[in-house]
């Protein structure tokens, strides 16, 4: 274990609780003078507390070691406030509907922030049928890559894991989705509203001249 909880996040926790340190001995069935040095960075509390001391402050042990407590504001689980967290060691996908406390390999992951799609990382969706077929003009090698696209709607999420020398594209059922994300593996999250990417051959976008002129410049910047 890499991270240990801090005399500090004890008593920031305990203070934020209206708890004195006798209170919290009394709970943990240890000495006041203990809580007092963990709180001085005189010593650690032994890791058989650590449940015990978590349980007391009503969050998990995952909060406490890291000194970040979490309070979901999302507590009507709509997907589209949902958040996506990436392992930068072994890439693992991880989607959770409020706001947690995720660790993978040893390094504590924060929440992605999601950016518009760019010139770097454009995105053309097309219509078909029932479906959304997404298409990103973007690098696939081993270094540089897309890593997923998912489809979110308020009441569920579509994803499809993506690899490098694969194909940057998916479909997704129409269904509710108002918002496409996917993820580069160096330039971090993008999300777009699927009608502005649309490709719809039934509105005859397809072969409009803003389509076109998109078109020439994917093909400028991705060869």
């Amino acid at each position: 274990m890499n991270q240990y909880v801090t005399g500090a996040v004890i008593k920031s926790l305990r203070e934020k609780n209206h708890m004195t340190q006798l209170q919290l001995a009394e709970k943990l069935a240890v000495t006041d003078k203990t809580v007092s040095k963990w709180e001085n960075g005189k010593g650690y509390p032994d890791i058989t507390l650590l449940e015990p001391i978590a349980e007391v402050f009503r969050i998990s042990v995952t909060e406490l070691i890291s000194g970040n407590t979490i309070r979901n504001e999302n507590v009507s689980a709509n997907i589209l406030r949902s958040k996506f967290y990436v392992c930068p060691i072994c890439g693992n996908v991880i989607h959770s509907m409020g706001e947690a406390a995720i660790q993978c390999h040893g390094v504590l992951l924060s929440p992605l922030e999601a950016e518009m799609s760019d010139e770097s990382h454009m995105i053309f969706i097309e219509r078909i049928e029932d479906e959304y077929y997404v298409r990103i003009d973007h690098d696939m090698s081993k270094e540089h890559y897309i890593s997923f696209i998912a489809a979110a709607s308020s009441d569920g999420l579509q994803m499809v894991k993506l690899y490098p020398e694969g194909s940057a594209e998916a479909r997704f059922k129409i269904r509710g989705v108002k918002r496409i994300f996917f993820y580069c593996n160096r330039d971090g999250l993008f999300s777009i509203d699927p009608i502005k990417g649309i490709d719809d051959k039934e509105s005859g976008y397809d072969y409009s001249q803003e389509r076109m002129e998109l078109e020439k410049v994917a093909e400028m910047l991705f060869g």
